[in-house]
């Protein structure tokens, strides 16, 4: 697949464009309506399609199915990465208006993060072939450790990574506003905020170490794996607060996304002896979520509370974070996002 180096170009620039944009129309702090989350859910969504049907106009149908099943895996690997964001806030009780700003910079953070792991998937895929079966075995692993522990929740405050944060960086015990750096006795401390953004954007990292492999198993074409996960996650924000408040419905969630991991490891072990079509991949993944999110609906039950039940929704400084965090009591032992690796 040839991608002159101006398409390149231009679709940096229309990413950098369309965050430039978010970040005007979120300038001043506010909390996020269901009205404005939706709003927004659908532009993100139909840029991601759109750019699927332009993929398809420049490279044919084959290249635009692998975007789509790429586009897809993201997608619904973002959803659980949505309620993990959830329990942080709620753990650290970040005020619902100042959110927006730490996923903002999160999604920032998170599209540099990934082009860099992409670009070392593909140089490692392109040189040594045996990294085909590492990915796969590695996913199989992630569906079977995320099947077990489906029904357990993350402590964002008994992490190893707000732990260490805690002991290394200077922080005040209450937010200010939306700063993340105060001046404190004549030199710069962090606040809640910036620890909060921090946990975030190592969170991602880990989110990376599964999704990113998954795309690698529908397309070996660094433009479609990045362009996928770009999308995919340009519209995180505003699926995180159309979908925060209703995750705990979401039952069968997880175990459709460990079948979709399953699934996407078990083709890149068999790559050589068998070589699943893109239509049948996209297929299944559609088809397992749409049957896990109808199963779960129709449940109509709750497996666990709503994660920002208890969030703060005013203005106002929020005095004590690490007092509000002990208020919400899970089980301990940090595993990132339910799956398989450990904070």
């Amino acid at each position: 697949m040839h991608v002159p180096l101006w398409v390149w170009a231009l679709v940096l620039a229309a990413i950098l464009t369309m965050l430039a944009v978010d970040l005007f129309a979120h300038r001043r702090p506010h909390e996020v309506k269901t009205r404005e989350a939706a709003v927004w859910s659908a532009v993100w969504l139909a840029l991601g399609l759109g750019f699927g049907l332009l993929v398809w106009a420049g490279w044919g149908v084959q290249r635009a199915g692998e975007y789509y099943a790429g586009y897809l895996i993201e997608k619904s690997l973002a959803v659980d990465n949505v309620f993990i964001f959830a329990l942080i806030f709620t753990a650290f009780a970040v005020p619902r208006a100042y959110q927006h700003r730490v996923l903002f910079l999160g999604v920032l953070g998170a599209l540099i993060m990934r082009a860099g792991f992409i670009a070392a998937g593909a140089a490692l895929l392109a040189t040594f072939h045996w990294v085909l079966y590492a990915f796969g075995a590695l996913l199989v692993y992630t569906a079977w450790k995320m099947y077990r522990t489906r029904n357990s929740h993350a402590d964002p405050a008994a992490s190893r990574t707000w732990r260490l944060l805690t002991r290394v960086v200077p922080a005040t015990d209450e937010y200010h506003g939306q700063r993340f750096l105060v001046r404190r006795a004549g030199r710069l401390v962090a606040t809640p905020l910036l620890l909060v953004l921090l946990l975030v954007e190592v969170t991602d990292v880990v989110f990376a170490v599964d999704s990113i492999p998954a795309i690698f198993a529908v397309t070996s074409e660094p433009f479609l794996v990045f362009t996928s996960n770009a999308f995919a996650i340009l519209g995180l924000r505003a699926l995180y607060f159309l979908l925060a408040d209703l995750m705990h419905r979401f039952t069968y969630l997880k175990t459709g996304l460990a079948a979709i991991l399953a699934f996407v490891g078990v083709k890149m072990l068999l790559i050589d002896l068998f070589k699943i079509p893109i239509a049948v991949s996209l297929g299944f993944i559609a088809a397992v979520l749409a049957v896990s999110v109808i199963a779960s609906l129709r449940r109509g039950t709750t497996r666990v509370p709503a994660p920002l039940a208890a969030a703060p929704t005013d203005h106002r400084t929020h005095p004590d974070p690490a007092a509000a965090m002990q208020q919400h009591h899970r089980p301990t032992g940090l595993a990132a996002a339910d799956r398989s690796h450990e904070l």
